[in-house]
């Protein structure tokens, strides 16, 4: 799933435009209901061949509720692994080793875990995305795109996720996380590789540390 390179201004250009339009709820298509037969055997195809692929990493960039933009690079590893290292200024990363998600603050010293199976990202790491049990919120597919939201009220409440795909290769484009309160933070990717290995650090976690940070 080797893109072609591209750089990250002309990359961003374009990325803040379809983030303008997906803001003010320009991208064209009906929305399908999850039981519409065309709707969900394309859902189907597209979850199957995405949780195919076990490692990928690439560029991303992220757009926060406030139309904050931060970026860096991201490595992906199923089930449940997953690292964001955000490029100066910003001083976060974001690490999923399977079991929880740890946010933590270079700067401020601060290191936040929360359990994996209660955050949206589950849904995108799981070895293979589970679709049954009402968990497709809609369908939408057009002609360069197709979008899945998915939803599991029993796990993380009413937040949300929404993953867009090429509907010709099925390859992830984007995803947009929508908390509890509404507010959305949309990661888009680019430069985009598959197939590696990773070296088991690259998604470890320190407990330890994590404990002292809380202790002081």
């Amino acid at each position: 799933m080797a893109n072609k390179l591209i750089s990250r201004r002309a990359f961003l250009g374009n990325a803040a435009l379809g983030i303008g339009l997906l803001a003010a709820g320009q991208i064209a298509g009906p929305l399908l209901s999850a039981a519409h037969a065309q709707g969900a055997q394309t859902a189907q195809r597209i979850a199957d061949h995405f949780s195919s692929v076990k490692t990928m990493m690439g560029e991303f960039v992220q757009f926060g509720p406030k139309g904050e933009q931060t970026g860096g690079k991201f490595y992906i590893e199923r089930p449940g692994k997953v690292r964001f290292d955000y490029e100066a200024p910003a001083t976060f990363r974001v690490t999923a080793d399977g079991r929880n998600v740890l946010l933590q603050n270079t700067k401020l010293k601060t290191m936040d875990a929360y359990p994996l199976s209660q955050t949206p990202l589950k849904l995108l790491l799981d070895n293979k995305i589970d679709l049954s049990g009402g968990r497709v919120r809609a369908v939408k597919e057009e002609a360069d795109l197709t979008t899945i939201q998915l939803a599991d009220r029993n796990a993380f409440g009413n937040a949300t996720i929404t993953m867009m795909f090429d509907p010709s290769s099925y390859e992830l484009r984007q995803w947009t996380i929508t908390d509890a309160q509404g507010k959305e933070t949309t990661v888009m990717i680019f430069n985009v590789e598959q197939g590696m290995q990773f070296d088991p650090s690259v998604f470890r976690i320190d407990y330890a540390a994590i404990d002292a940070s809380h202790a002081q």
